[in-house]
């Protein structure tokens, strides 16, 4: 699933944050596959194709919700935004974790991000019951 984020705040002010619009600002990504909001998000790998399909589909979400008159002229803004939350993960292994905190300033907008770097998990961190030879107890 790919999030972002800052495209639309763009133009809010105090007055927009109330209730699920401002825990939205405050540390919200976008889910574009399902419009909905999560807190942490994980670096993963994108091959070229999904990059254009998501694109594509950003364009699309900016026509349908932010009322950007036509996915053509949407594509450069959508490809910009995309590149973005790409630099935002190169430096970071796949599976990282990433938050965002949000905050209204003179100058608009400002974003802080915070990392949290993934862990081996030991075999002794997960519970193993039973054993394949043994049939389910009742």
């Amino acid at each position: 699933m790919v999030h972002f984020r800052r495209f639309e705040f763009s133009d809010w002010t105090e007055a927009d944050l109330t209730g699920k619009a401002r825990q939205a600002f405050a540390n919200g990504w976008l889910g574009l596959e399902t419009g909905g909001r999560v807190t942490f998000v994980a670096v993963t790998a994108v091959e070229p194709s999904e990059v254009a399909a998501l694109t594509d589909m950003l364009a699309e979400h900016f026509v349908t919700y932010y009322g950007a008159p036509s996915v053509d002229q949407a594509r450069p803004v959508a490809a910009e935004e995309i590149a973005q939350m790409a630099d935002l993960c190169a430096d970071h292994p796949p599976n990282t974790l990433l938050t965002v905190a949000r905050e209204l300033t003179q100058a608009g907008v400002r974003e802080t991000y915070r990392v949290i770097e993934t862990r081996e998990a030991g075999l002794e961190q997960f519970a193993i019951h039973g054993s394949p030879d043994e049939p389910d107890s009742p």
